[in-house]
C-alpha cells in the first residue's frame, strides 16, 4: 500500500481488526487537495455499491418485528406496480438478486438539487421495471431490487429510508461518522473525503467541485457521483474504516439483528458460477465456492467464509469483508478510482486467510 501510495497510484484507508482490536491502520493521501486535508481514519469515504447491504439489514430488522415477511410480493406494500410484478415478486427475490426484473438506463447528467428531489425520481425510476425473465432467476446488478426493497421501508416506517438506517443502524452500532451525507455537506465538511475522477487526458478531478465532469470507465460512462445530491434509497452513503468495523462486530454480536437473522443475511442463496472474482462478480480472489447472499457475496476461500461487499464510484473505491470463522475484519476505502482494486482486496484476503 505504501508502495502505491508512492506512485501516486492509492489515496485512502486500509484497517485490520481482529476481535475487536485493531491490527492494522494506515492512512495515504488527501482527502481534500484544494484545503491541504490529508486522509485519516476519522475520514468518511463514498461507500457505493458497499452499501448496498444497509438496506437488507434495515428489510431484515422489520421482518425480525414481524412487519414484514419475506415471502410477501411487493405488491402488499407498494402500489403502481404491474400485475405480473406486484404479485409475482417478493422481498426475498429483490434481496437475494433473483427478481428477473430490469430498470431504465439513468440520467448520469442530471444534477439534483435536494433530497425529495432525488426521492422523487427513484420512485418513479423503480416503478418502470420491467420484467426481463421469470421471479426467481438470477439478475445482474439491477437497480429495482435495491430501490424497491429501500420503498418498502419506507412504506412500512413511515420515514424516509435515509433518516431509518441512519437511526436504526449507523446510530444503533456507534456509527457516529456514518451518513447519507449531501453534496453541500460533501463540500464543507472536513471529514469526508473528495472523490478523484481520473479523466481521458491522465488528469484527476476533484467531482465535487467539478460537476460538469464526468468518468470515462465505459461501465459507468460519463457518471459524476456529486450531481446527485444524496445517494439513491438502498445504495450509498459516507462511512469510516472503524465505523464499518463496528458494523460488523453489530452484526455478530446481536445490536443489529438476532443471530437467526444475522445469518440469514449471510447464508448463501444463489451459487455462482466458478469463477476468479472480480468487482462485480465477487470476492477478488479465487474462491472454492461463491453465492449471492441478500445484498452480498459470500465466498468460501480456502475452507473459511468471506462476508463483504465492495463498491466503485468515479473517483472512489470501498471494501469491507467480515472473517467469521476467525475473528477479523478488513476495510479498503480510497479516493482515487484508478486504483488496482482487486488486487489491494485479494492481499487482504491472504494477509488474513493465508
Amino acid at each position: 500500500m505504501a508502495k502505491l501510495a508512492a506512485e501516486d497510484k492509492f489515496s485512502g484507508v486500509v484497517m485490520l481488526s481482529h476481535r475487536g482490536r485493531t491490527v492494522l491502520s494506515r492512512s495515504y493521501g488527501m482527502a481534500d487537495k484544494e484545503k491541504g486535508i490529508r486522509n485519516h481514519e476519522g475520514v468518511a469515504f463514498n461507500l457505493s455499491s458497499a452499501g448496498k447491504p444497509f438496506g437488507a439489514v434495515a428489510v431484515l430488522q422489520l421482518a425480525q418485528r414481524g412487519k414484514v415477511r419475506l415471502s410477501d410480493t411487493l405488491g402488499t406494500y407498494l402500489s403502481g406496480f404491474a400485475k405480473d410484478i406486484a404479485e409475482k415478486v417478493t422481498i426475498h427475490h429483490l434481496l437475494s438478486g433473483t427478481s428477473g426484473l430490469d430498470t431504465p438506463e439513468e440520467d448520469l447528467r442530471r444534477v439534483f438539487q435536494s433530497r425529495e428531489e432525488v426521492r422523487e425520481f427513484y420512485e418513479g425510476w423503480a416503478r418502470q421495471a420491467k420484467p426481463v425473465a421469470a421471479p426467481g432467476t438470477p439478475t445482474d446488478h439491477a437497480g429495482a431490487e435495491v430501490a424497491i426493497p429501500a420503498l418498502i421501508v419506507e412504506a412500512v416506517t413511515g420515514t424516509t429510508y435515509w433518516d431509518y438506517v441512519e437511526e436504526h443502524i449507523f446510530r444503533r452500532c456507534g456509527m457516529t461518522d456514518t451518513a447519507f451525507f449531501t453534496r453541500p455537506q460533501w463540500l464543507t465538511d472536513q471529514h469526508l473525503a473528495h472523490s478523484y475522477m481520473r479523466q481521458a487526458d491522465g488528469s484527476r478531478v476533484d467531482a465535487v467541485r467539478n460537476l460538469d465532469k464526468g468518468s470515462p470507465d465505459p461501465y459507468q460512462l460519463g457518471k459524476n457521483p456529486a450531481r446527485g445530491f444524496i445517494d439513491p434509497p438502498g445504495d450509498g452513503g459516507f462511512a469510516t474504516a472503524p465505523d464499518l468495523v463496528r458494523f460488523a462486530h453489530a452484526l455478530a454480536d446481536g445490536t443489529l439483528l438476532d443471530r437467526p437473522y444475522a445469518e440469514l443475511l449471510t447464508g448463501p442463496k444463489i451459487p455462482h458460477a466458478p469463477q476468479g472474482g472480480g468487482l462485480r462478480g465477487g470476492p477478488a480472489a479465487s474462491a472454492d465456492a461463491s453465492f449471492g447472499a441478500y445484498m452480498m457475496p459470500v465466498s468460501l476461500i480456502s475452507g473459511q467464509w468471506v462476508n463483504g461487499r465492495a463498491g466503485v464510484n468515479p473517483g472512489s473505491v470501498a471494501s469491507w469483508n467480515i472473517y467469521p470463522d476467525t475473528g477479523w475484519v478488513g476495510v479498503i476505502l480510497g479516493n482515487y478510482d484508478d486504483v488496482p482494486f482487486q488486487e489491494i482486496i485479494q492481499r487482504e484476503i491472504q494477509a488474513v486467510i493465508g
